[in-house]
């Protein structure tokens, strides 16, 4: 059973960087598009970034788009976003799961978005102080 756990979260000023680190274990990830979400308190989950099994295509939540990047290295069965330039609105506990490529295109505007992602890990905190 496919197990995902995130990690590299922290508290930065803002303006500043992360890189967030999804890691597979029980199930290779090679077969899988992955998603990365966030919750802030009192919010719905939202879509952030999501990638293909491969690599080879990748879509981005507007409010993202030119400051967070996903990336893959499928040797390590590990899925990582890159945040830079990092905002005060940008703080939230942030989620991988995995998905088919086919959403990959329709990310992370498909209606019910969460429904069609699975093995959610059990987040990473992210804090961007102002």
């Amino acid at each position: 059973q496919l197990q995902l756990v995130e990690s590299g979260g922290g508290l930065v000023q803002a303006g500043g960087s992360l890189r967030l680190s999804c890691v597979g274990s029980g199930y290779t990830l090679d077969y899988y598009a992955v998603g990365w979400f966030r919750q802030a308190p009192g919010k719905e989950r939202e879509g952030v970034s999501c990638i293909t099994s491969t690599g080879g295509s990748t879509n981005y939540a507007d409010s993202v788009k030119g400051r967070f990047t996903v990336s893959r290295d499928n040797a390590k069965n590990t899925v990582y976003l890159q945040m830079n330039s990092l905002k005060p609105e940008d703080t939230a506990v942030y989620f991988c799961a995995v998905t088919h490529d086919a959403v990959v295109d329709e990310f992370p505007a498909l209606p019910t978005l969460a429904e069609y992602f699975g093995s959610w890990g059990q987040g990473t905190q992210v804090t961007v102080s102002s």
